[in-house]
This record gives C-alpha cells, structure tokens and sequence, in this order.
C-alpha cells in the first residue's frame, strides 16, 4: 500500500485554542458571510471571537454554566456563535434537528438533561411540549446579550474567559439520526473534535482562498466539523446558503469554492444540469469540450483547460466551484467521473457521528470513485470477521472516536471493545487500502443457498433503472426455500411515467416497466441477489435532514401488499 503525503496541519488541545488562534492569525478576514433583507453582510475572525467570549461571558452571568443547552435553527451565524461559546467554557451543547418533531424535541431534551435552549424564532413552537422551567433564549436577543458581555469583560469579569477546559470530557452531546431506531446521544470532547479536524486537513488541501457554501444542517457533525470549525482553523469563508432550494442563486451570488453535499443531493443536481444541456441542444458540444479538456495527463494542466473550455458551464455553480465533498451512502461513481469532467472534484467519505465525523475518505490526490476513502492517517480501519467473500464488519479506532453513548454504558461496552469501534457496517478494504461499504450488519438478507445480500448494494443498483424514484430492499421469510425472498419496496418515478405514457397512464404499463426494470437488474446478477418480487409505494419514503431514508418500520409496512402480490402471481 502507497504511503500518501499529508499535508501540514496543527492539533488543538481544544476548540477555544484553536478559534483564539484563528481570530489572532486572520483577523480581518471574512469569517462568515450571511444574507439578509437582500444583502450580503460580512463578520471577521476577530468579530466573531470577540462575538463568542462576549456571549459565553453573559450566560455564565444568567448561570448556565455547567448546564446542558440544547441549540435548534437553521444555519446561520447566530447558530455557529452559540454553538463555540457554549462548547468553549458554559457547558455542554446540545445540537438538534429543527426539522424534528416536538415530542421527538421533547424527547432529546430529556434525554440530554437539558436546562435551556437557544432557537430561532421559527423554531420555537416546536419546543413547546419542553418543561416551562427549561429556559428559551432567542437567536434575535444575542446581540443585546453579547453587548451585555463585552460591559461585564471591560469590568473585569473573566469567569468564561478563564473558564478551565478539559479536552477529554463531555462538551458536545448529538444525537444520532436514527434510520434505522431509536437516536442515541453521541458523547464527544474537544480531543475528538481538534483530531478529527486536523485528520482531514492532513488528506484535503483547504486554504485561506476557499469559500465554503453552507448548505447542510449544522446540527449534523459532519457539516459542523467540516463545513464549519475546519473553514475556521484554516482561514477561509463560510456563506451560509438560504437553503437547498436556493443553492443555484447562492452559487451564483457568491462563487464558493467548496461545499458539503449529500449523495442525493450531488446526484440530483448533476441530472438537472444534464437535462438542462439537453433541452437547449448544449449536450453534444459540452461533452466534444469534455473530451478535449480530458487530453492532458497530468492534472493541473488537465484542470486549467477545463476552467478555460467550460467556463460557461462551470458558471452554473459560481464560476470557482473545486471541490464537494459527500459522505454517507455510496454515491454513483459514474456521477462523481462526470463531475472530474467538467472540471469539479468530488470526493466521498464515511461519515458517522461517533467518529466525529470520519473514518474514511477519499484524499485529493489518492481516491477511487466507487470507495469510501482510505483511513485517516493517524487512525485505524480493519474488517472483522471477514467472510469467505471478503467482506466483514468495519472497525475504527483513533482520538476523534466518541467518549461514548449518553447514559447507555451497555449500549457503548456492545460497540466499543479493545478500542475498536465496531460499526454495524459492513465492507471491505482493498490492497491499495481503500474501503468499500456493502451494506449494515442489520440489514444483512440470506438470500438463496445462505449465501448474504446487502440491500444497500441493489438499492443503489435501483435508483438508476428507468422509472425507479426511490427504492427499498427487504427480506421476507419463505417457508418453501428455508431462506429469504428479496423484496423491492419502491417509490416509482411518476414523471418518467408521465413523460413516457402520459398523465393518466395505467396501473398495467407500470407494472410492467417495473418487471423490465428489475428483469434487466436481475440479468446482471448472481443468482443469490436477484430480486423475487417489488412492492410499489404511493408516497415517498419518509427521510431524515440528511435526506437519507428511514428504513424503520418499511419491510412491516410493505409485508401485507407483498403477501397480496405474491398470492396473485401464483394464481
């Protein structure tokens, strides 16, 4: 295996460290830029810091220190402010999702022995189920907050300034999204986050230049850490999107050079683009462009001409877009190679928010398009338990891993054993070292012959056949083989079909576009993987704020129209 490079960077001993010396080394350059009544309206490094160490100041004052404060609202700086300041000397932050529910709020709020909230407005009805006594401070009064802080520091109040730290304890509380159960409350200290951070600036290039668009919630720890506290440490912008709809105009307004995505989201911004060539009779010549751009072999000089050749298609996402950076469920290889072709690098990680938020990733300089990535240079991947296909149960270990499972030491004793972190994921790693994820241990189905199928890997496989949306693999038990039927659950494309058939086309021409579908799918896979039957759904799958799809309660929703289906096929 190739011994890669790294690229220089520093380890923190903690957050405030590390932002104290990001507001002393940057000063004067833009830190965060947000739109508002229209504008764009920029904050430095040193008014952010100075932001920060005013507002921790007031809430030890109101006496939240030590207290566990749950954060919810949308992306934005008085999120990003609140979010250092509680970490950084007044308790324990408690991100959550503002798209969650109020008894889900509620039920996190419990859980995390929270003593005070800070939302935004729009976020505040849902925390009404939330006990009267757990206090609500607005992201609308931190200005008169922070105000209130810098009078208490220029008279010598230095309790959060001074405030001790430890790197090893508990300081930022997240609770998972739960695809597939319950959400657990991931424990992570300052090590594991400064780690974490330094780890991924060793594998990826980011430089004061860069500009990261915020799209992602920052609840989640992967734009967190990445598309946030790692523009920080390394000097350069965070624009903070007005959200997934408005990504085209935020390019467009703002030039970012960066930006975290989501599978789908990387996807289904790359078929648009295509369909939009398309329609405007542009297809033929952007890829004529493509493949002279692609003639020289080296790198660099293979990049500037693409920036020279298809300037005009690189405007579309601001004109400077480099780099997105996706983590999360396998993404289409093919899609990320088309991306490289127009001049835009994407490269996939393996996120989970005990890892804070990597195990994996694919470098700038090292990556293999179908693959997850290769470890983080100072950490450890290995397969347990590896089967006589190769694949086995993913294992990390390094300093970013979580402290543990919030008041679930069995939970945490089951997943951490010997310093290992053992996933629930399945995978392998090749010679070359990069991993690749087949499925979760879970949602592992023995198939025929007892041999395992991994439902991610079809589902991946499905969500390109023609008329397929959105799709689901399940087992269910059968009797006669002793082992399990693998069963499509499917949301099928109803554009496609109203392109293809019309608006009222019949239940019989989707049917039969489905069996041609998984027909055509099932030719080109071993027996054991074939897929004997599919159940269509008349709503999308219901998703979390990743966009991923909540598997939880699907297979038992499907059970009775597939037992339907299967009844009628034998007749």
């Amino acid at each position: 295996m190739k011994t890669q490079k790294n690229y220089s960077s520093e380890v923190y001993p903690d957050l405030r460290h590390l932002y104290r010396a990001s507001v002393e080394q940057y000063r004067d350059r833009i830190l965060f830029r947000q739109k508002g009544d229209g504008e764009y309206r920029d904050v430095t490094y040193r008014k952010f810091g100075e932001d920060v160490d005013a507002l921790g100041t007031e809430l030890c004052a109101r006496g939240l220190m030590g207290a566990h404060v749950m954060l919810v609202g949308e992306n934005c700086y008085a999120w990003v402010t609140s979010y250092l300041c509680v970490a950084c000397g007044v308790g324990v932050i408690v991100p959550a999702d503002k798209d969650a529910s109020p008894e889900q709020l509620a039920r996190i709020a419990e859980q995390a022995d929270v003593t005070a909230v800070i939302c935004s407005s729009a976020s505040l009805e849902k925390l009404s189920l939330l006990p009267a006594g757990i206090g609500r401070i607005l992201f609308d009064e931190l200005p008169t907050l922070i105000e209130l802080g810098n009078d208490r520091i220029l008279t010598g109040d230095r309790t959060y300034l001074d405030a001790e730290i430890d790197e090893d304890e508990l300081r930022v509380l997240i609770f998972t999204s739960g695809i597939t159960g319950d959400p657990k409350g991931v424990m992570l200290s300052h090590k594991n986050i400064c780690f974490g951070l330094a780890e991924i600036c060793k594998m990826i290039k980011i430089t004061g230049n860069d500009r990261f668009l915020s799209v992602l919630p920052l609840h989640h720890t992967y734009e967190c850490t990445f598309g946030f506290l790692c523009p920080m440490y390394r000097g350069a912008t965070v624009i903070f999107a007005e959200g997934v709809r408005h990504i085209a105009q935020s390019m467009r307004e703002t030039q970012p050079t960066v930006f975290l995505s989501v599978p789908l989201l990387v996807e289904t911004l790359y078929e648009k683009l295509w369909e939009a060539f398309e329609k405007r009779g542009e297809a033929k010549k952007v890829r004529r462009l493509i493949a002279l751009s692609n003639i020289p072999q080296d790198d660099a000089s293979r990049t500037a001409l693409k920036r020279r050749m298809l300037s005009k298609v690189l405007r579309i996402f601001g004109g400077n877009l480099r780099m997105i950076i996706t983590a999360g469920y396998a993404a289409d290889p093919e899609v990320l190679k088309g991306y490289r072709d127009l001049g835009i690098h994407v490269l996939h990680g393996y996120a989970l928010t005990e890892c804070t938020p990597l195990a994996a990733l694919n470098r700038d300089n090292a990556f293999r398009d179908a693959s997850a990535g290769l470890s983080l240079p100072n950490t450890l991947l290995d397969i347990y338990d590896v089967q006589p296909d190769g694949t086995g149960e993913i294992r990390f270990k390094g300093k970013n891993l979580m402290l543990g499972y919030y008041k679930e030491e069995a939970l945490t004793e089951k997943v951490i054993r010997g310093g290992w972190f053992y996933t629930g994921d399945l995978g392998y790693i090749d010679k070359n070292g990069f991993l690749y994820i087949t499925g979760r241990k879970k949602n592992v189905i023995v198939g025929a012959g007892g041999r395992n199928v991994y439902p991610e890997e079809l589902e991946g496989l499905l969500v390109r056949a023609p008329f397929v949306d959105e799709a689901l693999v399940v087992g269910y038990p059968n009797e006669e083989t002793h082992s399990y039927d693998v069963v499509a659950v499917i949301y099928p494309s109803l554009h496609e079909m109203e392109e293809t058939y019309g608006k009222n086309f019949a239940k019989s021409q989707l049917d039969f576009e489905m069996k041609r579908s998984i027909a055509d799918l099932n030719s080109r896979l071993e027996p054991h993987k074939r897929i004997t039957g599919y159940v269509l759904r008349r709503e999308p799958f219901a998703k979390n704020s990743s966009r991923k799809i909540i598997r939880a309660g699907v297979a038992e929703a499907a059970y009775d129209d597939y037992l339907a289906t299967k009844k009628k096929q034998k007749k």
